[in-house]
């Protein structure tokens, strides 16, 4: 788990990467500046843990979650309407699973990235679900710890992989 103060670094390097990603659909107006944000989709069929990750999205004011999917034909479905920056997706979900909508989504929106945060640890689901073109793997359990260095690595266009998968000996992948 993360100290405040990593944490607070990894939010800040985060604010400077995403201010330097821009996006027409992503700009945010305050009174003092125009900040650009990144569009979530969380797709997370288990209430209590898209809660967690809700709440470390809402603490970060760069990433802005636009729609929430328990469902994957509901997430293909939002995902076309939207067309969110980043999607937040469980492999393991009713209706369609998250490898099925990765492939999906990804021909509809081949802009948006895709992190899959899931407790399947399996080496052939992780390559399976990386070679389809997402940009991470997040086991559920180091959710705390890797979503926002997750997210910072995407940004920068490199892919994450949390430690401790077989076959990753890196957490981000140039």
């Amino acid at each position: 788990m993360l100290s405040v103060a990593e944490d607070e670094v990894h939010r800040k390097k985060l604010l400077r990467i995403v201010q330097k990603w821009y996006h027409p659909k992503t700009i945010a107006r305050s009174a003092n500046s125009i900040l650009p944000r990144v569009r979530v989709l969380l797709v997370e069929d288990f209430e209590p843990f898209r809660a967690l990750i809700k709440s470390l999205i809402n603490d970060v004011p760069s990433l802005q979650l636009v729609c929430e999917a328990a469902d994957g034909l509901v997430a293909v479905e939002k995902a076309e309407e939207l067309s969110p920056d980043l999607i937040l997706m469980d492999i393991g979900l009713p209706g369609l699973n998250g490898i099925e909508v990765g492939r999906r989504i990804r021909g509809l929106l081949g802009n948006s990235k895709i992190v899959f945060v899931t407790q399947e640890s399996s080496p052939e689901v992780v390559q399976e679900a990386l070679s389809l073109g997402s940009c991470g793997y997040i086991l559920k359990s180091r959710a705390r710890s890797d979503l926002l260095p997750a997210i910072e690595a995407v940004l920068r266009g490199n892919q994450y992989v949390s430690d401790g998968l077989a076959g990753y000996d890196s957490t981000e992948l140039e």
